[in-house]
């Protein structure tokens, strides 16, 4: 009997207990570190199950992209103020705050600087103009916020000198002031520069030059623009290394040297006639140059076919004779 009026007491006092556990209040809890996005942080920001008070302000946030801190009793106090007692601490001491902020590093700031004087004041397209910076710039913290880019607000540039001065408004920041950027921009061209120093003559290979950017200023519209431009052709003038090659510099490499052995060649239908020579005067491929037949003492006139190798021009001999004579003693080949 007894043990049946402990069960209905029990059974009884079940719906009780169960109603009581849903109507218990929920304590707030303070928060141990928390990240806000705006200049003002709210309570519930720092406090979970903050209920209807959650919404309001309590204090300003950090600078964008810091992090400061904030103790639990200047929580507590400024929460009294909307009356609200019962939080609970556990065994914080202080709460830290972040504002959270987007990073730009102006990686890409030489390039926009380009653009902004690409086709301005004379100068060219932006990846022909180099950008140099009085100072490097520093990443900047904006607003997490703002997804904008850098707005340009002005740009200006000295066209004698070069120097700029160009400010950029920053994204979602409009109570910032601009950033300013001052420095030097010059339009470069490519140019063959050799590598290392030649002597006149010397014949230009490919390691011989390099393709370098140089201000346009100093250029000039002679200087050799490609690498394959100068290769294969032999120097007027001797060059250092680094040294831009202009096309004054460079002629056509020559084939026959003045008082070098060479092989005298005529050349008729069904005939080719070679005999020795000497060149009395130097030329390319192509040029009309003087040589003495050394057998036979006489002067001739020649075009230069290759590396010691003239061929006698055909008004020097017309008749069987006048071959004979030309370059006798020779050698024959039937044709």
């Amino acid at each position: 009997m007894m043990r049946a009026l402990v069960l209905a007491a029990l059974l009884a006092a079940a719906p009780a207990a169960a109603q009581g556990a849903t109507l218990s209040p929920v304590i707030p809890t303070l928060k141990r570190a928390v990240t806000v996005s705006s200049e003002i942080v709210r309570i519930g920001d720092l406090v979970d199950n903050a209920g209807a008070a959650a919404d309001t302000p309590i204090f300003r946030s950090p600078d964008i992209g810091t992090t400061g801190t904030v103790s639990v009793q200047q929580v507590l106090d400024a929460l009294k103020a909307h009356h609200m007692y019962l939080i609970d601490t556990g065994t914080l001491s202080a709460v830290e705050v972040t504002r959270a902020g987007r990073t730009i590093d102006f990686s890409d700031i030489d390039a926009r600087i380009a653009r902004a004087f690409a086709g301005r004041y004379g100068l060219g397209e932006a990846k022909d103009l180099t950008v140099t910076l009085d100072v490097p710039p520093r990443p900047v913290v904006v607003d997490a916020s703002a997804t904008g880019n850098l707005v340009l607000r002005s740009a200006v540039v000295s066209p004698l000198s070069g120097r700029f001065e160009v400010t950029y408004d920053l994204p979602g920041s409009s109570a910032r002031r601009p950033l300013r950027f001052t420095g030097s921009v010059v339009e470069t061209v490519a140019v063959a520069v050799t590598t290392r120093a030649l002597a006149p003559g010397a014949i230009v290979r490919l390691s011989d030059v390099a393709l370098e950017r140089r201000p346009k200023s100093q250029a000039g519209t002679d200087t050799v623009a490609a690498t394959g431009d100068a290769i294969g052709l032999a120097l007027r003038v001797p060059v250092r290394a680094g040294q831009p090659l202009r096309r004054s510099d460079l002629t056509v490499p020559k084939l026959v040297h003045r008082d070098e052995e060479v092989t005298l060649v005529y050349e008729v239908p069904g005939i080719l006639l070679t005999t020795r020579g000497k060149a009395l005067e130097g030329g390319a491929e192509g040029d009309v140059i003087s040589v003495l037949n050394v057998e036979s003492k006489r002067a001739l006139q020649g075009i230069v076919t290759g590396p010691s190798r003239v061929a006698i021009k055909s008004t020097t001999a017309r008749t069987s004779p006048d071959l004979v004579a030309a370059v006798a003693p020779r050698t024959v080949a039937s044709r």
